[in-house]
């Protein structure tokens, strides 16, 4: 049915054109004169002027076809043809606009009727009349140089494909059909002063982003109209991500209750709040039936401009479901003086100074109830009386004299001051330097509608009521829209405020201004209701779409370990900085926690009061021995290796220090050659004494005694200095060559930053290691094979077992230390550091220490050097030969040098 009426549109469309351009052709070039080949019987009013401008508008919305009459008048229509009498009477009586220029203006009603409007748009374009057609060669200016109108997107695209052809500016008020980007060159004399339903969608989009309604149904009706929305809203919200449609629906013509049924149920299932209508005011009674039946409550109802400011809807039995309607509405201006220029409206005034009223007497017997004479032949006096045309309007309730709403009105006043702007323009141009060929001007006896179109193109103007007019490349004024509320009373009344505007500026671009504290919400909680397909994702999440659903339906996902989201909705975590870390409720990033063997953690303290200990037992054990120094017990354990033992073995506790704390690049690089030469230097003088006892017990045998020249007292230093200076080279090749460095280490925790020495050089550090091993093994092996020498005399076992405990936490140290991550590999290797140290100072100064203190009585000669009956043998004790008891160990030290021993 639909494409049967639109085919059917475009073939009278066609033949009107062709039977146009026929018409055109034989007037303007082959007949000598210019005559009219047809008048078209219609309802207007006209007032002459120096220039004519046209205005198509609704005044009569019926049709008998038979007689070509109009019926079933309309007074807002009539008011909107009149409100553009009263711009031109204002503008006539403008000194400043368009001064020494008279306007008319020539009036026509459509009918709202496509033949009917197009007749009066061609009317309009040839002239009514022959006597008021141009020069008999045609040539001059033609009848109208402007229309204002058509009401009708359709109408208005009908005539503009044909006057379009000539240039003729056509400035409709209320045509609202989204052109596409090359329709400008189908219809360039086009413009309008109301915004396209383009700007109208924005606006709604732009609505549902302020409330957050992210999730509602679209319903349109079945036409032009509506399909050009549904498209056009459809993209826009995919384009501004504001949302989503749960559902898009088409209202048909017609009664079809199923249809309907079949909508309502659609949007009962949909979780969607809001439904936004573009349609009619007849599709809106049927839809709304259809929902007081079912009892459809708790929807946000949008209304498109079609209907917004119907009073049909604003009925008790729709009203519970339609309050708190929010709306687009054409602006509301405020013209001063309209209605006291409606007031003066005459039939008789209007007959004395124009040639033609039929509009004015049809209002006049509608509003009066009266007839003109001669009265119509079946007229009766039971009809109504003869109108006398002295009827006072004020006596009469009229809804033409109400400009308490004037939208559409407003639209007209500007259209008509747009064109007197342009035609201001155009005739204030200075010869010479005119926009046309050879810079040339247009002048009022020449004037041509295509340069009236050039300059309205250009127009820029403010209304008295502040709003600013120009018109873009697509010949549409800057948009402006009302936002309307439905309010519904206690008392059961109905009333539509404006609680907001939607706008678009030059500068600003488009701007929405609501005032929330006046909408009327038709809820219990009195707020907006929420509308969403998925509850907002809050920080620290991220949204997931569910598969197969609009993307405005979506799972929240916790951001993973490492990654934030500071902001509602995100699509995506975003990863922390290297230093930070997400925190836990991943909404933002906190500064990573640093972890290092400090001194203020319990292990930390642990560590350093033991390494401070056992630097004090050392202390109080060199103390000891100062202090006893020329008991036999010290002299007999060569003394002088015995303190720098335990000076080696101070710094050994000392050196762990050296690991505790923040690694800085100085510690990183001490902490490991300290160590080293620490040890290094403690096993070397192990070594030594190990190598003097052995040798010593040796040298009893028959011959040995020339090897005890090779350890004397400088040979002993010579030794420990030799050994531990190797050492000393093996750290200064690994500093020089791959120096220990403090690094940053994240790869332990992901949420803590390790603070870490690394060795630089693994060759070097094993290096080190080995030769402490070396030096161990070796003084192990020495003192194993002197562990059966005579106990009152060597520590030769008490050597092996130092060095077996030293050992064996160096053996269990490597595999604790590779393992340990971080800070816990610091401290394993200050425990192996801290457990050898005791085991050395325990296992080899625990004994002479306890026979020092606790058994003084053994601390002699005569118990070192063995019991019984013994002869004399000369030992050299500081220098001084004195004798000694006899005995099996004195016979073996016959001729050796005593300061081998009592050193």
């Amino acid at each position: 049915m639909r494409a049967f009426l639109v085919r059917h549109l475009l073939l009278c469309v066609s033949r009107i054109f062709i039977s146009t351009s026929l018409f055109f052709s034989e007037s303007f070039f082959l007949s000598p004169s210019c005559k009219l080949r047809r008048q078209f019987n219609l309802n207007g009013i006209h007032r002459a002027g120096n220039v004519i401008l046209g205005g198509l508008f609704e005044v009569h919305y019926n049709l008998i076809k038979t007689d070509i009459l109009c019926i079933s008048f309309d007074p807002p229509g009539f008011r909107h043809a009149m409100t553009m009498a009263f711009a031109i009477d204002e503008i006539n009586k403008n000194s400043t606009l368009l001064p020494n220029v008279t306007l008319g203006y020539s009036l026509y009603d459509n009918c709202a009727t496509l033949g009917i409007g197009f007749s009066a748009a061609l009317s309009l374009a040839s002239g009514r009349e022959e006597q008021f057609l141009p020069q008999e060669n045609c040539l001059g200016s033609p009848p109208v140089l402007g229309i204002v109108g058509d009401p009708f997107s359709t109408f208005s695209i009908a005539t503009s494909n044909v006057l379009g052809l000539f240039k003729l500016p056509i400035v409709s008020l209320l045509s609202l059909i989204v052109f596409n980007i090359n329709d400008r060159q189908r219809f360039p004399s086009f413009f309008r002063t109301i915004p396209s339903d383009a700007f109208q969608v924005r606006a709604m989009i732009q609505i549902l982003k302020r409330f957050g309604w992210t999730w509602a149904g679209l319903l349109v009706s079945d036409d032009d109209y509506g399909h050009h929305v549904s498209r056009s809203f459809q993209s826009d919200l995919a384009q501004s991500g504001g949302g989503c449609l749960a559902y898009s629906e088409i209202l048909p013509w017609g009664t079809d209750p199923n249809e309907y049924k079949r909508i309502v149920d659609v949007m009962t299932k949909s979780t969607a709040r809001v439904v936004i209508v573009f349609a009619h005011q007849m599709h809106m009674i049927q839809l709304m039936e259809e929902v007081v039946r079912k009892n459809v409550t708790g929807l946000q109802w949008i209304a498109s401009e079609a209907w917004t400011l119907v009073d049909g809807l604003h009925t008790p039995a729709f009203m519970p479901y339609l309050g708190g309607t929010l709306g687009i509405a054409i602006r509301r201006g405020k013209i001063p003086g309209l209605r006291e220029f409606l007031l003066r409206i005459n039939p008789e005034q209007h007959h004395s100074n124009d040639y033609e009223n039929s509009m004015v007497r049809q209002f006049w017997e509608y509003t009066f109830h009266c007839r003109f004479a001669p009265p119509p032949a079946d007229w009766v006096e039971a009809d109504g009386a003869l109108c006398t045309g002295q009827e006072d309007l004020e006596n009469v309730e009229t809804e033409f004299l109400d400009v308490s709403e004037l939208r559409p009105e407003y639209n007209i006043y500007k259209a008509v001051y747009a064109l007197a702007y342009a035609l201001d323009d155009m005739l204030r141009c200075e010869p010479g330097r005119g926009p046309f060929s050879s810079h040339s001007c247009a002048t009022l006896q020449t004037l041509e509608p295509w340069q009236l179109m050039y300059y309205l193109e250009k127009v820029n103007f403010t209304t008295p009521f502040g709003d600013q007019v120009s018109f873009d490349e697509n010949g549409d004024a800057l948009p402006i829209y009302d936002i309307m509320n439905w309010l519904w009373l206690s008392d059961g009344r109905t009333k539509v405020q404006s609680v907001g505007e939607v706008k678009k500026s030059p500068f600003k671009g488009e701007e929405l201004t609501l005032h929330k504290d006046k909408i009327f919400w038709n809820f219990e909680n009195k707020e907006p209701p929420k509308s969403v397909c998925s509850e907002t994702c809050p920080p620290g999440t991220r949204m997931a779409r569910k598969r197969g659903q609009p993307v405005c339906c979506f799972d929240c996902i916790p951001c993973s370990e490492g990654k934030i989201s500071n902001k509602t909705d995100s699509m995506e975590c975003t990863s922390c900085p290297e230093d930070f870390w997400s925190s836990p409720q991943r909404d933002h990033c906190v500064l990573k926690k640093t972890e290092f063997l400090s001194y203020h953690e319990p292990l930390g303290i642990c560590l350093t009061t033991t390494s401070l200990l056992g630097t004090f037992i050392c202390a109080v054990v060199l103390g000891i021995f100062i202090y006893h120094r020329s008991t036999p017990m010290v002299r007999a354990n060569n003394s002088e290796l015995s303190f720098l033992l335990l000076v080696s073995l101070k710094l050994c506790f000392l050196c762990s220090l050296l690991f505790i704390g923040r690694p800085r690049l100085w510690t990183c690089q001490l902490r490991h050659a300290a160590f080293g030469i620490s040890f290094v230097l403690c096993v070397s003088c192990i070594l030594v004494k190990t190598m003097v006892v052995l040798a010593v017990f040796k040298a009893s045998k028959p011959g040995g005694g020339a090897k005890l020249k090779w350890f004397g007292a400088v040979q002993q230093r010579g030794t420990v200095l030799v050994l531990t200076c190797i050492q000393a080279a093996i750290c200064t090749c690994w500093i020089v060559s791959a120096s220990p460095a403090p690094h940053k280490n994240t790869e332990y925790h992901n949420d803590k930053i390790v603070y870490e020495c690394v060795v630089g050089s693994t060759v070097g550090f094993a290096v080190l290691l080995g030769y402490i091993g070396l030096l161990a093994i070796l003084s192990f092996l020495l003192a194993f094979l002197a562990r059966n020498l005579p106990d009152n005399f060597n520590e030769a076992k008490f050597i092996t077992f130092s060095m077996l405990i030293f050992c064996a936490v160096w053996v269990a140290f490597v595999p604790a230390y590779v393992n340990s991550p971080g800070k816990y590999a610091d401290a394993v290797e200050v425990f192996a550091i801290l457990a050898s140290s005791f085991g050395l100072l325990v296992a080899l100064f625990g004994p002479k220490c306890y026979i020092i203190l606790l058994r003084p009585e053994r601390n002699t000669k005569k118990a070192i050097m063995g019991r019984g009956n013994t002869k004399d043998v000369p030992i050299n004790i500081g220098g001084t030969h004195t004798a000694a008891p006899s005995s099996p160990l004195s016979e073996t030290l016959e001729g050796i040098p005593a300061q081998l021993f009592f050193a």
